[in-house]
């Protein structure tokens, strides 16, 4: 077993690669189980050896690509505390905001061999769970959007600004009514530890759906 620092052979990036194709594949299904596009546009695909729905929308496909695509980065810096995607109904209110809280450890105990089959089965119990929680959700109004928020640690907050990965697809500041819910109730899912990562997934549920 040896410890290495986050700097050792780049295992930001690892990290990063590991988590944003993750975070693919669950926003995809987030969309699917929570109803948002309709079931038509999403095929059965396997992902972590389990099944999947996977959108085949070209544009919508595109925006999560080019969303996860600027969240890399602050993975790979270890700047990124929370991914959160956020359910709005017509009115654009928060209905549902499942957040993936993210943090790494500064030294990492690695055992190569094991480790990425053993990150691998802790992101399939993560998915497993997303595919059945709408059991524990009421039901979400008819025509909901959604968005893809990120909540980054201080110092990187003061550098958002400067930094546009993709041309034309800057970061701009969350409105309020993105971030905070009036009456929400929190459910836990699913707590993940690994060497090279720790993540936490929770949904806040506003209590009243419909006005």
């Amino acid at each position: 077993m040896a410890t290495l620092t986050r700097q050792d052979l780049n295992f930001g990036q690892v990290v990063a690669d590991i988590l944003c194709e993750f975070l693919e594949v669950a926003i995809h299904l987030i969309l699917y189980v929570r109803e948002v596009y309709p079931s038509g546009i999403f095929q059965k695909r396997k992902k972590y050896n389990v099944p999947v729905q996977m959108s085949c929308h070209p544009e919508l496909n595109q925006y999560i690509q080019d969303t996860l695509h600027c969240v890399k980065p602050l993975i790979e810096k270890n700047e990124a505390e929370k991914v959160v995607v956020v359910i709005m109904d017509k009115e654009h209110h928060a209905v549902e905001r499942f957040v993936f809280e993210i943090s790494q450890p500064p030294l990492l105990s690695i055992s190569s061999e094991t480790l990425l089959s053993h990150v691998e089965q802790l992101l399939r119990a993560v998915i497993l769970k997303i595919s059945v929680c709408d059991a524990v959700l009421d039901n979400n109004p008819p025509g909901c959007t959604f968005t893809v928020l990120v909540h980054t640690r201080e110092a990187a907050t003061r550098n958002m600004e400067k930094i546009q990965v993709i041309k034309d697809f800057p970061w701009i500041v969350a409105d309020e009514q993105e971030v905070h819910m009036q009456g929400s109730r929190l459910i836990p899912l699913k707590t993940m530890t690994s060497d090279i990562v720790k993540m936490q997934l929770y949904v806040e549920e506003r209590a009243q759906k419909t006005s």
